[in-house]
């Protein structure tokens, strides 16, 4: 394939010969000659070469939050037995101008490493590849490009603010909704029911009296523990949102998140768009969680007290925490008859000095929020609410299971 430079020898050529027969002038004619036979020359000489590399791409890592490094590793290893022209190597990456390198000679065996870093300021996926493998003719004519490694992505999670978790309420219980609860947990080895033996368990659990009474095997089942669950409702309508507010909301989830997974506790994303990742257990529930809201878009529908009533008639305990920003008083309101069905109701509110520098601090809403503003970013005012209500969610713990062991 002709480059740029190339297209413009061949017009060029074109000229001269055209020229050189029209006004008679053998010296026109020979240097349109001259430079035709360097194109076809430089063509040819790019078709007939033969590569045999073996490539390899390795991005790592290849899911980052918003900020971290992330990088991609090219291998490349000539197999033929003559060496190789000078190599160009260019690899697109969506949202920028892509990687351009160029690789030396490389000899027989030879294997060489080249690398690039990502950009990773911003969530979402970034595409990269496929990587063109690219010779060229000295001139700097033609070239051709093959393939050399397909495309992958690079997910982008949102930025997390190291914060503290919710304090447990007394919408939490021992079952949590997890498929497959844990024994082995923040409680005690108080007794809470007898369950047939089955093979593979601790002989020395068995309950000999009982046992003998039934005629068979039953152990003693100790307490299981305490695990909490949060959901999270974020609204992502566009209406209520600018793209800067959009990206603390969707941080502030992502880090609500990251704080209720390192307690091991059970966590839940619903969305004004319809999104319901609902409980479940284990890293792949949280990771999909943070590839959802990696991606996730303003929406241009949906309805904020539409999920909550739905929130109202799914309700499983625990703590909701709602993330809003722009939004009349009235639906934040409308979230009030919620505190009934969770254990905990945590509203934040981001206000707009939080994003726009030259907003003053608007007025505390009417109803009681946790404020984000420009003198409260997210973390700080998620810390201060949170450890003031610890106090609070540990007595209420202490007085639910009081209660349920009666």
């Amino acid at each position: 394939m002709l480059t740029r430079q190339g297209w413009l020898v061949a017009g060029g050529a074109a000229l001269l010969l055209l020229g050189g027969r029209f006004f008679g002038l053998p010296e026109l004619f020979a240097l349109g000659a001259i430079a035709a036979v360097l194109v076809v020359g430089s063509a040819l000489l790019v078709a007939t070469s033969r590569l045999e590399l073996e490539v390899g791409r390795l991005v790592h890592p290849a899911r980052v939050h918003v900020g971290a490094a992330s990088r991609v590793e090219l291998t490349l290893r000539n197999r033929r037995s003559g060496g190789t022209p000078v190599l160009r190597l260019r690899d697109p990456v969506s949202g920028t101008r892509g990687a351009d390198l160029l690789v030396p000679p490389l000899g027989r065996g030879e294997r060489t490493v080249a690398a690039y870093r990502l950009p990773t300021d911003r969530r979402g996926l970034i595409k990269i590849g496929p990587l063109d493998v690219i010779v060229g003719d000295p001139f700097g004519l033609t070239q051709l490009a093959t393939v050399g490694a397909p495309s992958v992505e690079l997910t982008v999670y949102p930025h997390i603010d190291v914060i503290d978790p919710l304090p447990y309420t007394t919408g939490h219980d021992p079952l949590a909704g997890a498929k497959q609860p844990n024994t082995l947990g923040r409680s005690g080895e108080d007794f809470y029911a007898l369950r047939p033996y089955v093979a593979g368990d601790d002989l020395r659990r068995v309950h000999w009296p009982s046992s003998a009474r039934h005629d068979e095997l039953l152990l003693r089942q100790n307490e299981l523990p305490w695990q909490g669950r949060t959901t999270i409702l974020l609204d992502v309508r566009k209406a209520a949102h600018s793209p800067e507010s959009m990206e603390i909301a969707v941080s502030g989830a992502a880090s609500i998140v990251a704080a209720t997974t390192r307690r091991n506790d059970l966590v839940r994303l619903v969305t004004t768009a319809g999104t319901d990742s609902d409980f479940a257990p284990g890293t792949d529930h949280v990771e999909a969680i943070m590839e959802h809201l990696a991606i996730v878009p303003m929406a241009p529908v949906g309805s904020l007290r539409r999920s909550v009533e739905l929130l109202s008639r799914r309700s499983t305990g625990g703590a909701l925490v709602v993330l809003v920003a722009d939004v009349p008083i009235d639906d934040i309101r409308a979230t009030a008859h919620l505190r009934g069905r969770y254990g905990s109701l945590t509203v934040v509110h981001i206000d707009r000095s939080a994003w726009d520098t030259a907003a003053p601090v608007g007025p505390p809403p009417a109803f009681p929020v946790l404020r984000v503003t420009r003198d409260a970013p997210f973390p700080e005012a998620w810390n201060a609410f949170a450890r003031g209500a610890t106090r609070r969610g540990r007595a209420s713990i202490a007085s639910a299971r009081a209660r349920a062991t009666r």
